[in-house]
């Protein structure tokens, strides 16, 4: 396996107010190589966002992050100066929101808005980013290229404005792409469109792709990777065929079976009657209050992400090594096409 283009090591973010400093990430350590497609799932307030924001330092105002470290191609993320880390955003690292209508400039063209990130990242002249522009829109679908660059935002369909976005994070041929829950906004047809093209275009770069979702369905068909977040904590990090043939952690566990009716003789599904969020700094594991398997040292002292495989990773201390829980399938698919899962 080649070097990680992407190395984290317990990163945090907080808020600090007037009540104190409120963790709502911790210790969420993580690797991405080159050319990998890694998903990161989890509940809404879960601290997937967050975490994958805090690496390009977009947190909102109050938020801070810190890390054992955040490395990108050997430089340290979270250490270096405005200057340095306005190099690598939308150069070589981009990301891909879930709302384009908001993540685009209502009053600027869309030509502006692409030959912009070309020009700012690229020694080239004006003519040669509007024709790069066009390339672009050419590239994700985007028909008569050069009257679409003449026109705003609100002339495009949602579908259309989502292809837009993809061609600007495009625009500084990244090596790494963020799409943050890039089809929430869409209806099914347009979701199935946007994941193929990222996938496609995925191919044809070799840029590694981080997919932040609350699907894990959708995991099943775009991801070799997925990394499980609850609570501002990460819970299971394991190869996408093992998520859905053997789930380790009882959250994960409970994901699946909400999404399979046949697995739920292998896992109770989750009481609704605790949220995701809260201090990830508290004491225990986060999950404890909604986990059936939850038991005394669960609620006083929150488990470590440790590997109980070559691949796998857990936070859980019902997980033994190589040796699943009472709860998980000892006999299921090897493969997520393989594993029923409903087709996003």
């Amino acid at each position: 396996m080649s070097a990680a283009l992407l190395d984290v090591e317990q990163l945090a973010v907080s808020f600090v107010g007037r009540a104190g400093r409120h963790t709502v990430v911790a210790d969420v350590s993580f690797k991405l190589e080159p050319g990998e497609a890694v998903g990161v799932v989890g509940e809404s307030g879960s601290g997937k966002s967050l975490s994958m924001l805090s690496l390009l330092g977009l947190l909102p105002d109050g938020a801070h992050a810190r890390a054992a470290h955040a490395r990108f191609d050997g430089r340290d993320l979270l250490n270096l100066t405005t200057a340095q880390l306005n190099a690598i955003r939308g150069r070589e690292i981009a990301i891909v929101f879930q709302d384009p209508l908001t993540a685009l400039n209502p009053v600027l063209t869309i030509g502006r808005q692409i030959t912009e990130v070309i020009c700012r990242h690229f020694p080239v002249s004006k003519a040669e980013a509007r024709q790069r522009a066009e390339q672009l829109l050419t590239r994700v679908g985007i028909p008569d290229p050069a009257l679409r660059l003449c026109q705003y935002p609100h002339q495009f369909s949602g579908g259309m404005r989502q292809r837009v976005t993809i061609a600007m994070a495009l625009a500084g041929e990244p090596r790494i792409l963020i799409a943050d829950e890039p089809t929430t906004a869409l209806d099914v047809t347009v979701q199935a469109e946007i994941v193929g093209l990222i996938q496609s275009l995925q191919r044809q770069t070799g840029m590694s792709v981080i997919w932040v979702t609350h699907d894990l369905a959708l995991l099943a068909r775009i991801a070799e990777r997925v990394l499980v977040m609850y609570g501002g904590r990460l819970v299971e990090d394991a190869p996408v065929e093992h998520v859905f043939a053997s789930p380790r952690h009882p959250y994960t566990q409970s994901l699946l079976a909400n999404l399979r009716p046949e697995a739920a003789s292998h896992a109770q599904g989750i009481s609704a009657s605790v949220h995701a969020g809260g201090d990830a700094a508290a004491v225990g594991c986060p999950f404890a209050p909604r986990c059936p398997q939850a038991m005394d040292r669960c609620r006083a002292t929150a488990p470590p992400l440790s590997a109980i495989s070559e691949r796998v990773r857990v936070a859980c201390w019902v997980v033994g090594p190589d040796e699943p829980t009472a709860s998980s399938p000892t006999n299921g698919p090897t493969s997520p096409q393989a594993a029923s899962v409903p087709k996003p």
